[in-house]
């Protein structure tokens, strides 16, 4: 395998939402570009990035994985991403090592939810976009309605540089906008393209396509528009030039027109990658200086100190930890070592290895641009930075949206369960969206991720990765006691036997205090009625039993606890005593302080098409819901509420039933009441 340098490189990830052919367009490159030798379908499980046996059975990538074509002397990184919702924390982190997005909108669908937080995530990067009207071969889909779609939620900014010839059925090839020709596909799907003249009845809508985009061209530079003015139109020259600009610019996201599974435009797609995508040369990647914390960026050079960027761990039963890294500046070579500056502390690099999927292609070495993993490192693990011992360049971490929703997990049988923890934490390497921990009320074992379908796919690779069955329950609410109204307690606790007795008493004032500030506990003791030594011994006696709870066994909290006096035997008081005599002047408070139960609520967001908002909105209400705003983004409505995290452990089946897959939705902790 031919070592690129930066300039012959082009890094890409496939964007968007769930289904819209991402993966199958990935296949279809891979067999044009003479990777593979057969085109793989995501139906019948046989495409390269959908290895894991988890994605073949749900059809759907779960994780972003790694493949490479080589095609006009370049080659081209493709980073296949998820589009479901759930799993969008490793897509964005994908958009991190590369210097294109090829955004896949459904011709049918058009504009849907991921394609949009994709697009969000594109921007805060300033990454060049191309824009991949796929699965144009499907009934209803429409040139048309999906730009109308494309322009109503990204403006206009989105261009076309294609036109399918014929609908539906019968796409059969494009007209080029910028050569201002027409390329029409082989039927049997083997990609091959004739090239020849625009059909008689598309040269008048291709005439006026093609002046659109110059003026779109003429639009994103000074220079340009100065001439559009004078001669009423640009050279061809001028159109190539200012398009590849204005693409890097990120001020010009072209349209093409595709169909991954009957394999038409596919190439043409690999000439626009090569073309009009940055090489790793052309775009600096975005680093800190590590004393100051400043933002700074590294040019792209072969030659000078190394430095690297692990964005990716996978998590293999047998090859242990496939670290999955982009060479920043420098060489990497194998069988070398190297220093994590993240852990500070030397890593040995063994074999360095291209993907193709699973499939791995060992390489001498790895220059400044490109992508490529290792594996079995020490303590390497995603987000950490390779660089030399004095460098002071440092690359910001990949935030990690934090779990949303938990369930309790528990082994089924009684040997797995030290294996639960040692499995959890590899998988954790892997995907660091999700979190385990046990808790201290209910003693569960809690595993959090980013939605159900998460949960349940962590559940899964535990079975079949690590061997390890859990049973997976609703896990208990965490409410909390609390008390609405002042009262005082005496707590006597008197014990006779031979020798020695324990003698304690105190007397104690409670009072309620905000929400949020748990527990306070004032000594105000004068006189001595209760020694020094033994006023701790009360404030433990009642912070045992406020955590065993007093109405349902729930930790109460949100009160203030005041000692003011009690009494004390000069023989028989000791810590014990006091501790008891505490807990069951607690014990009496709470008979008198009228206590309540507190639940949790969630700030909850949801996403989902206009037409729905109504019935999402009256859905809430009916969850106890209190609804906080309204917004409306292009064709999808955003409903902002406030709810009890009861109403909401399954809202994830109702939303999906309610608006046939489009709506996601989003919750974090917010308050007690």
């Amino acid at each position: 395998m031919k070592v690129y340098e930066a300039a012959g490189l082009r890094n890409v990830a496939m964007i968007g939402h769930s289904g819209a052919g991402k993966t199958q367009l990935t296949s279809a490159v891979l067999f044009d570009a003479g990777m593979v030798s057969r085109l793989g379908q995501v139906d019948d499980g046989t495409t390269v990035t959908d290895y894991d046996e988890e994605e073949i059975a749900r059809k759907h990538t779960l994780g972003s994985s790694l493949a490479f074509a080589e095609w006009n002397r370049h080659k081209i990184n493709i980073v296949d991403t998820p589009g479901v919702a759930n799993f969008l924390s490793d897509s964005r982190a994908a958009l991190r090592v590369v210097e294109l997005a090829a955004v896949i909108v459904d011709a049918v669908a058009g504009v849907e939810v991921s394609t949009e937080k994709m697009w969000t995530a594109a921007d805060e990067l300033e990454l060049p976009r191309l824009v991949v009207l796929n699965r144009l071969d499907r009934e209803r889909a429409s040139l048309d309605r999906s730009l109308e779609s494309l322009h109503g939620v990204f403006g206009r900014a989105v261009v076309p540089i294609q036109l399918p010839i014929g609908e539906e059925r019968n796409f059969k090839g494009i007209v080029d906008l910028v050569a201002m020709k027409a390329l029409t596909f082989a039927a049997d799907g083997s990609g091959k393209a004739t090239e020849g003249e625009i059909p008689p009845g598309l040269k008048d809508n291709a005439q006026a396509a093609r002046d659109a985009l110059i003026e779109m061209v003429a639009e994103a530079d000074d220079t340009l528009m100065e001439k559009f003015f004078e001669a009423g139109t640009l050279t061809q020259e001028e159109l190539v030039a200012g398009l590849r600009r204005a693409v890097l610019a990120a001020k010009i996201y072209p349209v093409l027109c595709t169909s991954a599974t009957t394999n038409v435009g596919v190439s043409a797609l690999l000439d626009a990658i090569v073309h009009y995508g940055p090489s790793p040369a052309e775009r600096q990647f975005r680093t800190k200086h590590a004393k100051t914390g400043e933002d700074t960026a590294a040019g792209t050079s072969d030659s000078g100190p190394y430095a690297a960027f692990v964005w990716k761990t996978v998590a293999d039963p047998f090859a242990g930890r496939i670290t999955l890294f982009r060479v920043v500046t420098g060489t990497l070579k194998s069988d070398t070592t190297i220093h994590n500056s993240t852990r500070d502390n030397q890593e040995r690099l063994g074999h360095i290895f291209l993907l193709q999927g699973k499939t791995q292609v060992q390489v001498p070495e790895v220059k400044a641009g490109d992508l490529a993993a290792v594996a079995k490192l020490k303590d390497t693990l995603t987000s950490d930075t390779f660089a030399e011992k004095t460098s002071e360049v440092t690359i910001p971490p990949i935030k990690f949206p934090d779990p949303v929703l938990s369930y309790a997990i528990e082994p089924k049988s009684r040997g797995d369960e030290e294996k639960i923890s040692t499995s959890l934490a590899r998988l954790k390497e892997e995907d660091p969206s999700i979190a385990y921990t046990r808790d201290p009320q209910t003693k569960e074992l809690l595993l959090s991720g980013q939605g159900q379908i998460h949960i349940e796919v962590t559940v899964a690779k535990l079975k079949r990765r690590f061997g390890v069955e859990v049973n997976v329950k609703l896990p208990r609410i965490p409410y909390r006691e609390t008390i609405t109204a002042p009262a005082e307690a005496h707590g006597r606790h008197k014990k006779q036997t031979g020798g020695h007795g324990q003698f304690g008493d105190c007397k104690i004032r409670m009072d309620p205090l905000p929400r949020g500030a748990d527990f306070e506990f004032v000594d105000d003791i004068f006189g001595g009625a209760i020694p020094r030594q033994f006023v701790p011994a009360v404030e433990k006696g009642i912070q045992d039993a406020r955590l065993r709870g007093y109405l349902a066994g729930y930790p109460v909290v949100d009160f203030r606890v005041t000692v003011f006096d009690g009494s004390y035997h000069q023989v028989d008081s000791n810590e014990l005593s006091f501790k008891l005599a505490g807990s069951l002047a607690f014990k009496d408070g709470m008979t008198r302080a009228k206590p309540t139960i507190l639940e949790p609520v969630m700030d909850v967001e949801v996403y989902a098409p206009s037409d729905f908002a109504g019935d999402l909105m009256g859905d809430l209400n009916s969850r106890r819901g209190r609804i906080g705003g309204m917004d409306t983004r292009g064709p999808s409505t955003v409903i902002r509420a406030q709810v009890p995290m009861a109403e909401m452990l399954t809202y994830e089946q109702t939303l999906t039933s309610a608006t046939g897959g489009r709506g996601t939705y989003s919750m974090e902790f917010s308050h007690y009441e």
